[in-house]
């Protein structure tokens, strides 16, 4: 697993060289903390213990480093203070807090950018650094990281070059380029080697290690990983300790060598539990899960792996996502208000005259979603209520029954309550079916679909009774144009989210007369943001797309396309009946909805002959066929498979093809549940 490198020796060194050659250990400077006046001493003192206990008692050092920036605010020190925040950012990563980390670290950095610190503005950035590399935003990542090498290259800081030089090496790793993470992790080595730093050859160690267990180079990830262990144990690492437990374990699981690997994986998860080091813990869980899974121990395999989601689930929900976006637009704003000011104040003006233009076409229309959302919630709230209500009368109904001769009166009392709640749950599918009937009304009819594309199919199964997935077709002068759309979520949720986006490829193209599909896109992510924007709450919700408009020209056919997130395939036979090809044109890699550095979809343009005798087919498709799990082991369809069982009826008539996919759909998925919805529209040139 990746390590967290030793990003804090810097900050720890500095702290440590101003307390004139004390005794660093725990007890002498709480005895001396007692002895301490209120002075810059003191906030030494308050720095070092709290650093010193960041990893085993981080509660701790919380309550320290709280001390050391009040008494630095309060005496004016800017560096002690700015180390304060950078305690608190530690310790916040450590227990996997990286939003408020974050908050800490900018705190830190833009104290140290003011006072022209750069020993300690090297560190703040290798703290952001780290802190976006561990919520998987590696491209800020390596910006900050790059920032501190340059810091650190200028003062000719060797132990702090090799930490950034290892982390730009993890983040490389993250990225599976492979070639250049050994690069820089080997230049880490090198320094590291030549200062007597043990400590960070044992991590470095670790992740070339990773490296080649990623390379399938066992044999090679072992050896270093053991030069990593004797390494941690020499220097009593906890945390490089435990990775390190972790990563041999996975390597002794994938070589078969499962009882000496469930040992090393045991010590990890004693030692991140006892450390709090909640990411650690979640890879290592994963790790036994995939082991028990591999020897046929399915149970232990899936507590282990619901653990491993637990944590995952705490470490990247959506609250901290937008929580770190939110930290650092702010510390960007502080450093360029007046410019942001201006440009803000003419963005208003632009935003207030076109609201005020809309206002009469989206007043209806916001007001009537809002009422379907409330009221849709409230149904779905209560149909989850009575399904629990009738699993409940069901369990007291059959212990009834055991003893029927004692409780007989009770029998009548709990048939009433059944058909009661059954009344109430056919009244709640009713409506929702009754929704489901408002939501085919944004579908287009399949003769519609079958009268401008007579060789078509469109395959559509919703996983619930109303869905998130829908398809969507409308006419544009000379040109056709098709799209299968994938909302966020499914079932009622799902659905209401493809209301708002439905509407807004209708608008785009009717309202503001656009006909490139990745035009329409920039319309349409436009109009759906500005429709979540009247709510007061902050809605991630959004959509993604495969988008095509089919022209016919002299003889040709010109296909213009554009997707968000999802692809366009496309076959095309080959003379003399042999097997045909399958082109694939990938979207681009963003949603229709809120995302980091949002650009412009790109149009892919195509033309194909079908007068040629030479006549393929196009396939627009969400991932919901694809995501299915089952076959004989229970794992994923697959695009892979999916294009190639396209390939295998190709020749088909494309109503046979829709038949084939459904058998192909139901066969594999069995007795599992549906995944997601599915939509898959197939049209022959």
């Amino acid at each position: 697993m990746k390590r967290i490198t030793a990003f804090f020796a810097l900050l720890s060194s500095l702290i440590f060289s101003t307390l004139n050659a004390q005794s660093y250990r725990a007890d002498s400077l709480i005895t001396a903390l007692k002895t301490a006046r209120e002075d810059t001493n003191k906030v030494n003192l308050l720095n070092a213990l709290a650093y010193m206990l960041y990893t085993g008692k981080p509660d701790s050092t919380l309550l320290l480093a709280q001390q050391a920036i009040t008494l630095s605010v309060k005496l004016n020190w800017k560096k002690g203070e700015s180390s304060g925040y950078n305690n608190y950012g530690i310790t916040c990563a450590v227990k996997g807090n990286y939003p408020k980390a974050l908050d800490y670290f900018l705190k830190a950095s833009k104290i140290d950018e003011e006072t022209g610190s750069k020993v300690y503005l090297a560190s703040d950035m290798a703290n952001v650094g780290i802190t976006f590399g561990e919520l998987g935003n590696y491209p800020k990542a390596l910006s900050y990281f790059f920032k501190a090498i340059k810091i650190d290259e200028f003062l000719n800081y060797k132990k702090e070059l090799a930490n950034n030089y290892e982390n730009v090496g993890t983040i490389y790793q993250e990225e599976a380029d492979y070639h250049q993470s050994l690069e820089y992790l080997s230049r880490a080595l090198q320094l590291d080697e030549s200062i007597g730093n043990k400590q960070g050859e044992a991590s470095i160690l670790g992740n070339i290690g990773n490296d080649y267990e990623s390379l399938a180079n066992y044999p090679m990830a072992l050896n270093y990983d053991m030069k990593a262990l004797h390494l941690d144990e020499e220097t009593g690492d906890k945390l490089n300790l435990a990775g390190t437990y972790g990563d041999i374990g996975i390597i002794l699981t994938k070589t078969g060598k499962f009882k000496e690997a469930e040992e090393f994986l045991n010590k990890a998860i004693a030692l991140d539990s006892g450390i709090g080091e909640q990411n650690d813990l979640r890879q290592v869980a994963e790790y036994l899960s995939y082991l028990y899974d591999t020897t046929g121990r399915y149970k232990l395999a899936l507590e282990w792996y619901k653990k491993a989601m637990v944590l995952k689930d705490t470490l990247f929900n959506i609250d901290k996502d937008k929580a770190l976006t939110r930290k650092e637009l702010t510390f960007t704003f502080e450093r360029q208000a007046d410019s942001a000011k201006a440009a803000q104040d003419k963005k208003d003006a632009v935003a207030a005259s076109y609201k005020k233009k809309q206002y009469v076409i989206t007043a209806s229309v916001s007001v009537g979603l809002m009422l379907v959302l409330a009221f849709s919630v409230v149904l779905f709230n209560r149909f989850r209520i009575t399904q629990k209500q009738k699993r409940v009368i069901e369990k007291q109904k059959n212990m009834v029954e055991k003893r029927k001769e004692e409780v007989e009166h009770k029998n009548v009392l709990i048939e009433n309550q059944k058909k009661l709640v059954e009344e109430k749950n056919k009244d709640i599918l009713d409506s929702i079916t009754y929704a489901k009937r408002l939501q085919d009304a944004i579908l287009p009819p399949v003769s519609l679909v079958q009268k401008y594309f007579p060789d078509s199919f469109v395959l559509y199964k919703p996983k619930d009774i109303v869905a998130g997935d829908f398809y969507w077709l409308e006419r544009a002068g000379n040109s056709i144009l098709v799209a299968a759309c994938d909302c966020t979520g499914h079932g009622v949720p799902g659905a209401l989210v493809s209301v708002v986006c439905s509407n807004a490829l209708n608008r785009a193209v009717k309202e503001f007369h656009i006909t490139e599909p990745g035009k329409i896109l920039d319309k349409v992510r436009e109009l759906v943001l500005e429709t979540f924007d009247k709510s007061e709450g902050n809605i991630q919700d959004g959509m993604d797309i495969s988008l095509a408009s089919l022209s016919p020209s002299e003889g040709e056919i010109l296909i213009q396309w554009s997707g968000a997130y999802n692809s366009l395939w496309y076959t095309i036979p080959t003379l003399g009946g042999g097997r045909a090809e399958m082109i694939e044109i990938p979207g681009d890699k963003q949603p229709i909805g809120i995302c980091d550095n949002p650009r412009p979809f790109t149009t892919h343009t195509l033309t194909l002959n079908p007068l040629s005798g030479i006549r393929g087919a196009v396939y627009l498709f969400t991932d919901g066929f694809a995501d299915q799990f089952g076959g004989p082991n229970g794992k994923k369809f697959k695009y892979k498979q999916l294009q190639e069982k396209l390939l295998a009826i190709s020749h088909q008539p494309l109503a046979e093809q829709k038949a084939e996919l459904e058998k192909e759909f139901e066969q594999w998925k069995g007795s599992l549940e549906q995944t997601d919805d599915v939509c898959v529209i197939g049209i022959r040139i």
